[in-house]
């Protein structure tokens, strides 16, 4: 939606199309800034205060996603798009239940093995307040690259294993439209339960939620860089390929941000047991 309308109609129109992008399984990859300058000042308003997600004890980050702590809308964090000072343009990447798309990114379990727990993941449905609107995360975990002779060794496309979902106090904005509060992140964790013996791993993931628009997974984000990794190599599944996940203004490799609760394997209990 290219502008807050202020027409209730209009907005229904526009939002019952997504919803049949959406169930035709052909939503749009992403989510760009020169096709979404939606520039809302006004902060969301929950029906109640917001449930805020709180950092495990025991974690691995692929973060980072916030650039400006306490610099987005309504004294939130912001994770800002650099659009006007490196010309970047996504948004966020579409990762949808609802759609084809998939999202996969890799990180590596530390020796003596990890027992992971769960997986949160960072994404917004645009438009939404601080109450989140999620309720579907579907996981799979592979051995290796999906794309390049990674084999599944956990999960599926069809199991909901959504735990929780809360606001992240994170928004999604950008250089022009700096502390817009259309984009209020959500913290989603799923369910994982499993054991991993050291080595590295990709998790390749869909979301669900109740509003139309996305889910869309923000980038890794670093202020001064287009690609803030070595190498970002994360990729999107659309239905029938992987393809690295790009931003489209810069056309450089991005990574996504998800957050790994695990407990390390006691050393008599390492037999590992992969679903």
């Amino acid at each position: 939606m290219r502008r807050i309308m202020s027409c209730i109609a209009v907005v229904f129109i526009v939002s019952a199309t997504q919803a049949t992008l959406a169930e035709a399984g052909v939503l749009p990859a992403r989510e760009d800034v020169d096709t979404a300058d939606i520039t809302s000042s006004t902060p969301p308003s929950p029906d109640e205060m917001p449930i805020m997600w709180e950092l495990p004890d025991a974690i691995f980050d692929n973060g980072p996603l916030v650039t400006y702590p306490a610099g987005g809308c309504a004294g939130g964090d912001a994770s800002r798009v650099q659009s006007s000072s490196l010309l970047m343009s996504t948004l966020g990447f579409t990762a949808s239940t609802a759609g084809a798309f998939r999202i996969a990114d890799d990180f590596t379990v530390t020796a003596p093995g990890w027992t992971v727990n769960s997986i949160t993941f960072f994404a917004y449905q645009t438009n939404s307040t601080t109450t989140t609107t999620f309720n579907d995360a579907r996981v799979q975990i592979w051995d290796g690259p999906p794309n390049a002779g990674g084999t599944l060794i956990f999960g599926d496309t069809t199991t909901n294993r959504f735990q929780s979902s809360a606001f992240s106090n994170i928004y999604r904005d950008t250089e022009t439209t700096v502390a817009s509060c259309a984009r209020p992140v959500m913290a989603t964790t799923a369910t994982i339960g499993t054991t991993l013996p050291p080595g590295t791993y990709w998790v390749d993931f869909q979301l669900g939620g109740t509003l139309a628009s996305g889910p869309f997974v923000p980038p890794t984000t670093v202020i001064g860089s287009t690609s803030p990794c070595s190498p970002c190599n994360a990729l999107q599944w659309s239905g029938s390929a992987w393809a690295a996940l790009n931003d489209t203004g810069t056309g450089t490799q991005q990574d996504v941000r998800f957050v790994v609760d695990y407990a390390a394997v006691p050393v008599e209990l390492q037999s590992f047991n992969v679903e």
